[in-house]
Order: structure tokens, then sequence, then C-alpha cells
């Protein structure tokens, strides 16, 4: 009886098996029936998974672009100078010392590029995009732009300068390895189409690329660049060490760039060759035709080369830099221990003279009433450089302008008188002192500074340390980075 109970039991067992199987067999049976239909349609085909994550890529750009809306380049709701120039992103000063600037594309751009739309006579705008999803119609030009805005005009030497001097400073810091494809350059949010030619050569010079401008003139659409540095606030942040620094990068690569070779100064009239030194002191008169010109040239020249004669080894050289080309100033001003001139834009050839270099500025009347602090452009820019402004004159004499505040009505263009008395006190007590700065020799400090800033390393912290050979003092340089 029990055997008979068991195999019962086990029938019942095999046929509760065979009803699962059915019921779970039967719906994967008919899923496999369907999905070998569907593969048979297509649907499940590589091409079709392709062509699906396709669709999703183009509707992500579709929105990404989207978010790219243009803005004004000038917006009128930050009054403060350069902020509202792409105002969407917050300017850096760092490393410390360095002057303030947009990187781009950067972590604070989420890795946008900056794109710009600027057609003639139209108001610039600009707009961040991510580079696989610019704007529709925007071009994408490749390299490293610089992009500068300033309130003043390109054209002007000393102005064009303030906007130069730091991106040279950029560039010499990251060692000269980053040279700009092209220049971007706005004034007051409006889209300039050059810079003056004095100021191109140098920017040549300091780089090593030459300078293109971008016009946006021919330009359907807006232009993205695929990196750019901003400088919106010109030398703002920019520390006295990183500036010099810059200066002595422009000096040296215009002066190789021209062919200017450094040959050491001695002083005196012979050496023991018996073939004449260079000069102990070189005074040059750098000269003007019309506005601010002399009145007497010729009574001028003779003041400053007779005082010159009383210093040995002085020599006077006297030119007008309406016919000197990019590279004449630069050799003339190379070999200039004393710059005699009067307040305009030759004076910016100051920057090649070596550190130390002496400048004697003059004004015709009117300048010291009524210029205002722009008149000392040029004394900033001799403390910046390294060299000494020994000074000014202001012309005393002449017919009095009609009460107007504007220098440009009366005062600007006039020309300029001498005072022989006062030429000559002056110039002797410039001479004397360039002669013994010249006579003494550059110190080891500046030699290496000099020689560091031609190979894009003055960002070098150079330390000056004493340490003693046989019992006598010696010099020695210490270098350490930064």
């Amino acid at each position: 009886m029990a055997k008979k109970d068991g195999a019962t039991a086990n029938l019942l067992h095999r046929r509760r098996l065979k009803t699962a199987l059915c019921l779970v067999l039967g719906p994967l049976l008919l899923a496999a029936f369907f999905c070998l239909h569907l593969r048979t349609f297509g649907l499940f085909s590589p091409a079709a998974q392709c062509a699906g994550q396709t669709a999703a890529v183009d509707d992500l750009v579709r929105r990404l672009r989207s978010l790219a809306t243009f803005h004004p380049l000038r917006d009128p709701r930050d009054r403060a100078a350069g902020a509202w120039f792409v105002s969407a992103l917050n300017d850096t000063a760092e490393p410390e010392g360095e002057a303030r600037h947009l990187s781009l594309p950067s972590e604070a751009s989420a890795g946008r590029v900056l794109c710009v739309r600027a057609p003639p006579g139209v108001d610039a705008s600009y707009a961040l995009a991510w580079r696989d999803a610019l704007p529709r119609g925007a071009a994408l030009l490749p390299g490293l732009a610089f992009v500068s805005e300033s309130p003043y005009d390109y054209d002007n030497l000393w102005h064009g300068l303030t906007a130069l001097a730091p991106f040279v400073s950029w560039h010499a810091r990251g060692g000269c390895r980053a040279a700009p494809a092209r220049w971007a350059l706005f004034q007051r949010g409006a889209a300039r189409a050059r810079m003056s030619g004095w100021l191109a050569s140098l920017a040549e010079a300091a780089t090593g690329a030459e300078m293109a401008v971008e016009t946006f003139r021919d330009r359907a659409g807006p232009v993205c660049f695929e990196e750019a540095v901003v400088f919106r606030r010109q030398m703002q942040g920019l520390s006295r060490e990183r500036l010099r620094g810059a200066f002595d990068l422009m000096r040296c690569k215009a002066r190789a760039r021209c062919g200017v070779v450094d040959v050491p100064q001695r002083a005196g009239n012979g050496s023991r060759g018996g073939a004449a030194s260079p000069p102990a002191v070189r005074v040059t008169l750098l000269l003007r035709r019309g506005a601010r010109a002399f009145k007497d040239e010729s009574a001028v020249r003779r003041v400053f080369e007779k005082e010159c004669t009383r210093v040995a080894g002085c020599a006077v050289t006297a030119a007008h830099t309406d016919n000197l080309t990019f590279c004449d100033q630069v050799r003339l001003l190379s070999a200039t221990d004393v710059l005699i001139s009067a307040h305009g834009a030759q004076l910016t050839n100051l920057v090649f003279m070596d550190r130390n270099s002496s400048v004697m500025e003059f004004y015709p009347l009117g300048w010291r009433q009524r210029a205002g602090g722009g008149q000392f452009v040029f004394r900033w820019m001799a403390d910046r450089a390294g060299m000494r402004h020994e000074g000014s004159w202001w012309d005393p004499d002449g017919e009095p302008c009609p009460d107007s505040p504007d220098i440009l009505s009366c005062y600007k263009s006039r020309r300029i008188g001498h005072d022989e008395a006062y030429f000559a006190e002056w110039a002797a007590r410039v001479f004397a002192a360039a002669k013994e700065r010249k006579m003494g020799g550059a110190p080891p400090v500046e030699r290496l500074r000099e020689a560091a800033a031609c190979n894009c390393t003055y960002m070098l912290n150079l330390t000056l340390t004493v340490f003693w050979h046989r019992g006598q003092p010696c010099s020695g340089l210490v270098i350490k980075t930064v």
C-alpha cells in the first residue's frame, strides 16, 4: 500500500514540473519569436542603435548651441574700467603680480571658448560657447588670440604700449612658448583694425610672431577663438618687477630683431690696442618738426654740444624721428645714455635704452598749467622701465592762451623756446652723473638679468650673495625659480 502511495506522489510531482515548465517556457519562446521577427525588420541592428545615438547627440548639440546667447560686448550696467568687457566673467591676477586677465577656455568659463560678433557699424557682442556646439555660422579660428580692450587709441605709442606690456609679461612668464596667432583689438567695445606700425613692430619682435589683427569685416558670422587671453584693464595688477621684466624683454628682442650687437662700453679716448673706445657718455637729441619743435634748434644743439665737450669721452648725436625706421630708432636709442627730447610720441623710444639711462624732457608754454597728469606719462614710463627721468623744463614765455580748459585748442602744438644758462647747468649735472655710472659699469645682477630677459627667463628670482674666495669677497648669484 505504501509503495502505491509513493508512485502516485512521484507522478503528481512530474505533472506539476511539466506544468511549471510550460508556464515559463511559453512566454520565453514567444518573446524569442518576436525578437527574431524584429531583428528581421532591422530594428535591433547596430545601424539602428548608431542612428539612435546620433539623433541624441544632435539633439544635445542643438540644446548647447541655444545656450550660446550673445550679449553686448560693452555692458552699460557696469561702469568700472574694463569690467563691462566680457562682463560674464571675473578676471584673475594669478600668479601674484600678473596683470588682471581672462583665459579662455578655462574652469571659470566651464570649458567654453570666446565668440565675438563685430560687424562694421554695429555694436559688438560676445558669447561663450562649447567648441563642439558653436553658434550657427561661427568660424573657429585656431591658435592663441591676444584680445585687448582699451579706452585709448592704439595708434598712440604711449597708450598702445600700456596695452602691449601685459601681453608681453604673460608671454614671457610661459617661457615665450605661447606666441599669438592673431590679435583682437577693441577700443571702448568697438573693434579696431590696426595698431601703429611702431607698436606692431615691437609686438612682433617681443613675441616672435607676425601681428595679424582680426578685423571681423569679412566674416558672415561670429568668430570664435580656440584659445584667448583677454586683458581689459591694461597694466592693472602688474607688479613693478614684472613690468620691468616686460620692458627688458621688449628691449632685448627689439635689439636682436634689428641686429644690435651689445659691445661693452669703456671710458676714455683709447684702448690698449690703440683703437678709440666707444664714448663714455652717449647723448642723443631726438628732435621734432612742427608741433613741439624747438624754436631755435641750432641754439639748443650748441648748448648741449658745448657742455658735452666738458666731459671726457662724451659725444652728441642729433636726429629727427620722422625719417627714421623702427630699427633706426632701436639702434639709435640702444647707443644712448642721455636722451634729450620734447614731450611727444618719440620719447616712447626710451624703452630701447639701457637701464639707468637718463631722460630730459621739454614742454611748451601752457602744458604745466593746463595739461594735467597726462603730461607726466614719460616720467612714469622711465620709472617703470628702470630709467632715470632727470626732470622737465616748461617754457615760461609765449603768448597767453584764451581761458579754455582744452589744451588742444592752443597749447598742445606750440613750439618750445630755450634758456641757455638753465640748459647748460642742467646738462652739466646730468652728463657728469651719467659718466660716473658708466665708469662704474653694470653690476653682475644687472648683466645676468638682461641676459635672462633675452632668453625669456627673466621671471627667475635673482638673489645676490657674497662669498669668500682665497680671503677676498666675491660676488656670486644664486638663482631660484618662482
